[in-house]
């Protein structure tokens, strides 16, 4: 929001104070700059993450984190959504990017309060989120006919989009390779380890596979994408995924597993995207069929690239979440 709208937004971050970034520190000190700001009649909208932990754990974790005695608590940080519970005039709208597709019940008082609740990995069985959170198990027929169901409404999808800090890739780059991956496999998804199997038996069949070892640069990593027809882009900890919008930004085309979420402005498959399922040898055949028409190859990054810039940057994020939010009626609570 404050890329978006520099001029028009306080901000409070858990992170260190930027004075020319007009950004506030959030920490204990500053509550009460913190509290002032959300009761100032001028407000117009409040923008929240959610914060993880009620605020008697955050502050077991911090009694006994060895951090918080070298000056780097995160106390104040995650007590900063809990200043929500107490009586503010704008409308709240919660930002929720985590890997996780739930939401813990510390949060729940957000969902209660917000007018809109933006979820990156949202099941698209919305009522899955208090699985083992709110609910004990699976949420059964009662729980969804329960208090909770008003709010079930409030809830959208949102992606990652395009990272803030995006660099400009170059335009008109030779293609010098099939298919390009960057990104972990150990400790990471299952879907990750299967299909990189694949990708390497296709590398030894004579495909141009491009894998670097290592982390490679913001740059260097953009012109990588570039040079590729593909981009393999499998789900990480959560089915977003920033390289699904990054390699169309830089002209490939972006190869997903089939999407796990309801998702926000889709990349729909064969106009902006190619997906494949999981199940082996779907990687595989996807590949072949892509690569066999590099005309559809064009055209997909094509149309990808322009249904990104108008939807999956971050100021095109910013201004879904502010129309959303303020656009709907006054009378929602």
């Amino acid at each position: 929001m404050a890329a978006a709208f520099p001029d028009q937004t306080q901000t409070f971050l858990p992170m260190p104070l930027k004075p020319d970034a007009g950004w506030t520190k959030l920490s204990v000190p500053n509550f009460g700059t913190l509290y002032g700001a959300l009761r100032d009649p001028g407000l117009s909208l409040i923008v929240t993450s959610p914060s993880q932990l009620a605020p008697w754990h955050m502050l077991m974790r911090t009694l006994f984190d060895r951090r918080s005695w070298s000056g780097q608590s995160r106390f104040g940080p995650g007590l900063g959504p809990h200043l929500l519970r107490l009586p503010v005039r704008a409308p709240i709208a919660v930002i929720d990017t985590g890997d996780f597709p739930y939401i813990n019940r510390a949060d729940l008082f957000l969902l209660k309060r917000c007018r809109f609740y933006f979820k990156r990995e949202l099941p698209p069985d919305h009522w899955r989120l208090f699985t083992k959170t709110v609910h004990r198990e699976h949420p059964t027929r009662r729980f969804r006919q329960g208090n909770l169901r008003p709010h079930i409404d409030k809830l959208r999808p949102i992606s990652l989009g395009l990272p803030p800090d995006a660099i400009d890739p170059p335009d008109n780059i030779e293609k010098t390779s099939d298919i390009f991956y960057a990104g972990a496999v150990e400790g990471s998804s299952t879907v990750r380890r299967s299909g990189l199997r694949e990708i390497v038996a296709l590398r030894d069949r004579g495909l141009r596979v491009d894998i670097p070892e290592g982390r490679l640069p913001r740059q260097e990593f953009y012109l990588r994408c570039a040079q590729a027809w593909l981009v393999w882009s499998p789900e990480g900890l959560g089915w977003d995924c920033f390289r699904h919008y990054e390699a169309l930004a830089c002209g490939a085309v972006p190869l997903i597993n089939q999407p796990t979420i309801e998702r926000y402005r889709p990349l729909v498959q064969g106009v902006h995207a190619l997906y494949y399922d999981p199940e082996p040898g779907f990687l595989t055949q996807a590949v072949e069929a892509a690569l066999a028409d590099k005309d559809r190859l064009r055209s997909i990054a094509r149309e990808g690239k322009a249904h990104v810039m108008a939807h999956h940057t971050m100021t095109a994020i910013a201004n879904y979440v502010l129309q959303t939010t303020l656009g709907a009626s006054a009378d929602r609570t």
